[in-house]
């Protein structure tokens, strides 16, 4: 045992030298000769860590819990953070938990997000590159990996201890680029490098939850110059990086937690690692859009409810081909306006009520126009609750353009149709206004029997073979999200054209992943990631998918509240026998090998 006198020195020198920031904190003690201290001294000056960790001791930072090292870094640093509410509201608060995140600074933003999900997250872990060990106080939170060598054996251990720590039920935080965002001379622009494809295997953990995270920034002119002579050039700059982020406000946008089932049904894992980084792109605070302000500034009430027995008397007095099917004590009819004055007024009355809970609509006691005059009208009655439940509206175009005035068809206002479109070149019905009343809305039955009642007229009047029209996306869609699906759905022809073009580009980096990647099987979980109440596909677009529907453009409705419409058409003859048979019954044969139309 030592004397007390050399006991007490050491212990003494042991409490009285705080901690600092060095690059000697890289290296192991044992390979730290003279020689290469001397080296360190120098490249800790040359590469501003010398000044942080003046910085460091200034503010008494040695040795705190990581939470209050955190925290102080960022005070000391005078960092702002716009985001965390909406982060710490999006995480799920137990269970496997896997948080992905650009890279764009190379250090700060992996403490500040250490920082605000360590609150929600006792559990965190932090897969980082090794250049975060500087801050002995953030230890606790890492599992180091070396991001400049993807083939070093060590890694390994960092990704098993990673996967393992999900599967226990732990939050991991995971900067799949492995590496700081830098200029890109193919994008002509500042981009991430491409994400691991870990992220893919840790998502793809059952039970898990993958939540997107995007921290918006840049590092400096500079740090983007040095790295383009010379890659390794960017790791040394991140130093000054941190400290030149004084007083500044950082933004952080995040997506809504997707369960494991949205990443392992579609693609390779190099896939499934795009999509990730997307899936992070696409909560990029630059590319946000607001909905242009409603078109009326109030709502009218609304028109007082039909008198059943007033439409059950128009009803009896239509013809019998009429009724065009009977299922328990549904009935499915069609007719026109001249015939079924108070029957139509009652459609326009809940035509409106139900536009208007998807803010859409006009504002008015009713929603209608002059082309409920002309156009058909196909609606299912509810026999034993007295009710309409549903409607389409559809414009027969041969008999609406037997003049030639293309202005006779509703969706003329919205799109500039060619001489080459499928509506002037033959017999086709123009589908819009469709709705169900909230009852059946998440039900099979009533888009089932409305379709029903279309096999059924198409049937009596087989030279319709083609349907048209729109399915409206409407303001309670994220405007991301409308720009995702027109990039997804759309194949643009020159035969038909927006009026009014819905005019917000998607993100670049989507762009890039749908070039290379189908973006239509992945548009579920990018809609996923972003609509905070879950919203999917519109169920009506599905409807016509499993069509064969193809989708011409997007436009925006000027007479509908601003309203985004998806023209789309279906050439009924070609879509699965199997749904053929569904909605045409027994006549599905005959109408679709009908040649003499």
């Amino acid at each position: 045992m030592p004397p007390k006198s050399i006991y007490f020195h050491q212990t003494l020198a042991d409490i009285s030298m705080p901690a600092s920031i060095s690059l000697a904190n890289l290296i192991p003690d044992g390979n730290q000769s003279i020689w290469l201290r001397m080296i360190v001294k120098i490249l800790d000056r040359v590469l501003g860590i010398h000044k942080m960790n003046r910085l460091y001791l200034q503010h008494n930072m040695a040795s705190l819990p990581k939470e209050e090292f955190a925290k102080r870094l960022l005070d000391t640093l005078q960092i702002s953070i716009d985001g965390r509410a909406a982060i710490q509201s999006a995480a799920p608060q137990t269970g496997p938990l896997v948080i992905a995140s650009n890279h764009p600074f190379g250090g700060i933003e992996g403490v500040i997000l250490c920082l605000l999900l360590g609150e929600i997250r006792k559990d965190l872990k932090v897969l980082a590159n090794q250049g975060l060990k500087l801050f002995p106080e953030l230890s606790d939170y890492f599992i180091f990996t070396n991001p400049l060598s993807e083939r070093d054996p060590k890694n390994a251990g960092s990704l098993r201890a990673s996967l393992e720590h999900v599967k226990q039920g732990g939050a991991l935080l995971i900067f799949p680029a492995g590496r700081v965002s830098y200029y890109q001379s193919n994008k002509n622009r500042i981009s991430e490098h491409r994400w691991n494809r870990i992220v893919a295997k840790l998502a793809n953990i059952p039970n898990a939850h993958y939540l997107p995270l995007f921290v918006a920034g840049r590092n400096s002119p500079l740090f983007y110059r040095l790295g383009r002579v010379y890659y390794r050039m960017r790791m040394m700059m991140l130093a000054r990086e941190l400290l030149n982020k004084n007083n500044v406000t950082i933004q952080i946008g995040a997506g809504q937690a997707l369960t494991n089932t949205s990443f392992n049904t579609h693609g390779s894992l190099n896939e499934q690692a795009a999509l990730c980084r997307v899936l992070s792109y696409a909560q990029d605070p630059s590319w946000r859009k607001i909905w242009s302000p409603d078109t009326y500034t109030e709502l009218k009430p609304l028109a007082i409810q039909t008198d059943w027995q007033n439409i059950q008397a128009e009803l009896s007095e239509l013809p019998e081909h009429q009724l065009l099917l009977k299922q328990k004590a549904f009935s499915v009819y069609f007719g026109y306006q001249f015939q079924l004055q108070h029957t139509v007024t009652e459609i326009a009355r809940l035509r409106e009520k139900v536009f208007r809970e998807h803010n859409e609509g006009s504002g008015e006691p009713l929603d209608t126009d002059k082309f409920d005059a002309t156009y058909t009208h196909l609606f299912v009655v509810n026999e034993e609750q007295q009710q309409i439940i549903g409607a389409y509206r559809m414009g027969q175009t041969d008999v609406l353009l037997k003049h030639g005035d293309i202005n006779a068809l509703y969706l003329s206002r919205m799109f500039s149709f060619s001489k080459e479109f499928v509506n002037r070149t033959q017999p086709c019905l123009e589908l819009g206004r469709s709705f169900l009343i909230p009852e059946y809305q998440r039900s099979f039955q009533g888009l089932y029997l409305l379709w029903r009642g279309i096999g059924a007229f198409v049937c009596l009047y087989p030279r319709y073979r083609t349907l048209y029209g729109t399915v409206s996306i409407s303001k309670l869609y994220d405007t991301r999200s409308a720009a995702l699906i027109e990039r997804a759905l759309v194949t643009p022809t020159d035969t038909v054209a927006p009026r009014i073009p819905f005019d917000f580009n998607v993100h670049p980096e989507i762009v890039d992943f749908a070039d290379e990647y189908e973006l239509k099987p992945h548009l579920s979980a990018l809609l996923g990631c972003i609509e905070k109440d879950g919203k999917d596909i519109p169920i009506l677009a599905k409807h016509y998918m499993k069509l064969g529907a193809q989708f011409h453009c997007l436009g925006i409705d000027g007479s509908f509240n601003d309203t985004l419409g998806l023209l789309l058409s279906v050439e009924l003859p070609a879509a699965p026998e199997k749904l053929l048979k569904l909605y045409m019954g027994e006549n599905w044969q005959q109408y679709r090998d009908d040649s003499t139309i």
